[in-house]
């Protein structure tokens, strides 16, 4: 990685870029294949796998003997392990359930918020070279736990492990198609592919492109998720080894992550560059890893102050905190994904099975979005009850407020029910 001793902050913008194309390019190219599939709907999407995965997609639905012979091909271990990541994502999840509470806001006048399942949800699981069945539990449990009645599955894998935890999460229909095409067709509909209200899932820049040009047209998205990232920031307590392997642990996702380490040690950072160069020839996927790790730096800090305000700047996925007061910096940390504490949380187990959610907002969303957690599966609806004694209340507020409006029909509805209880 190349180091980069105390920069200015006016050369921050430029460091923390990251590595993504144009999206009025990517766009450009996006937008023709949603016009597509709107227009010709299922033939699209088999002209499409032919065109970019080189497929004849005779059956666009995955055959159900499939995903029945998923459970049988998997080990026991891998199996347990998938069961294991189910309970504690379920049980983290569950949490965020939150109870109707009413409120008497003055005499006579409640309010109060119901939490509803949105009834149609799709789920987009990439293909590439990595079977993500991960990603199928991190957003099939809180589908699951919000009561989504239809839950679509969209991906071009037919990995047993994906099919497997679609079925541990209830997923109700599972196509193989994927890229932008699959985006399109869970939000047009198409004569095989049911339209959904609002679509999760990661993807390259491609899928991201088409939900957010979908997103332009009214489609629901959870939001502009991309390529992956990893910002870590150590010092003097931290483990070089441990730092060198989350560091790969993202770089090895491909070639378009990236990652950021950040320390105030300079023979830290050296250190960490030498056993990042021996750990990333013993990996499968080192050439994945190594066109990631040049789009990334090591930059040197003055102190922890100018630390925290440039990973502020940066906005994470994720943030692995390496020092030795983890838990203060972490309440100093206003833009981040997802923040994982000292030397024995490797940001690993937040991808697999800890309980959070790894569907995080990239490139800089960490500034204003949050990662995907069971209120994104629900709808908030309010409710209010007034009864004749707290319109008698409330009423000569509404009146005056409609009144300076110059909205007389507001105020008229609420003056003829005063009027009624004299």
């Amino acid at each position: 990685m190349q180091i980069i001793p105390y920069p200015n902050r006016s050369e921050w913008p430029a460091l923390l870029a990251r590595p993504t194309q144009s999206m009025a390019n990517i766009e450009k190219a996006v937008a023709p294949i949603l016009e597509q599939v709107q227009k010709e709907g299922d033939a699209a999407l088999r002209a499409l796998a032919l065109k970019f995965d080189k497929i004849d997609l005779t059956e666009i639905a995955m055959p159900p003997a499939t995903v029945a012979a998923a459970e049988a091909s998997l080990t026991e271990e891998l199996k347990a392990a998938i069961r294991q990541a189910y309970a504690n994502i379920r049980k983290f999840h569950e949490t965020q359930y939150q109870p109707v509470q009413k409120i008497e806001t003055m005499l006579g006048v409640t309010c109060w918020r119901r939490s509803v399942g949105i009834e149609k949800v799709g789920l987009y699981i990439p293909g590439g070279s990595a079977p993500l069945f991960s990603t199928v539990l991190m957003l099939g449990v809180p589908a699951q736990l919000a009561g989504c009645k239809e839950i679509v599955l969209c991906t071009p894998s037919d990995h047993p492990a994906i099919l497997y935890a679609a079925q541990l999460v209830g997923v109700t229909k599972i196509f193989r198609i994927g890229g932008a095409q699959a985006i399109a067709a869970m939000a047009y509909g198409t004569e095989s592919v049911p339209k959904v209200y609002k679509i999760f899932g990661p993807g390259n820049q491609y899928v991201t492109a088409a939900k957010m040009l979908l997103a332009k047209e009214g489609v629901a998205i959870d939001m502009p998720a991309g390529p992956s990232e990893v910002a870590v920031y150590a010092d003097g307590s931290a483990v070089p080894a441990f730092v060198a392997a989350d560091l790969l642990s993202q770089a090895e996702h491909g070639a378009d992550s990236q990652v950021l380490l950040v320390s105030t040690d300079k023979k830290f950072l050296a250190s960490v560059n030498i056993t990042l160069s021996t750990q990333l020839e013993a990996l499968p996927r080192k050439e994945l890893a190594r066109k990631a790790i040049e789009n990334s730096k090591a930059i040197l800090v003055e102190d922890e102050a100018e630390a925290i305000d440039l990973l502020n700047e940066y906005a994470a996925e994720h943030l692995i905190l390496s020092v030795s007061n983890a838990e203060e910096i972490c309440e100093k940390i206003i833009n981040a994904g997802s923040i994982f504490l000292g030397n024995y949380t490797p940001e690993s187990c937040g991808d697999y099975a800890s309980g959070t959610n790894h569907t995080l907002p990239t490139n800089g969303h960490a500034r204003a979005y949050s990662g995907v957690s069971l209120d994104s599966f629900v709808k908030k609806i309010t409710v209010q009850h007034i009864t004749p004694e707290g319109l008698k209340a409330l009423g000569p507020t509404v009146e005056a407020m409609a009144e300076a409006e110059s909205l007389h029909a507001h105020k008229r509805a609420v003056s003829l029910r005063l009027s009624s209880l004299k």
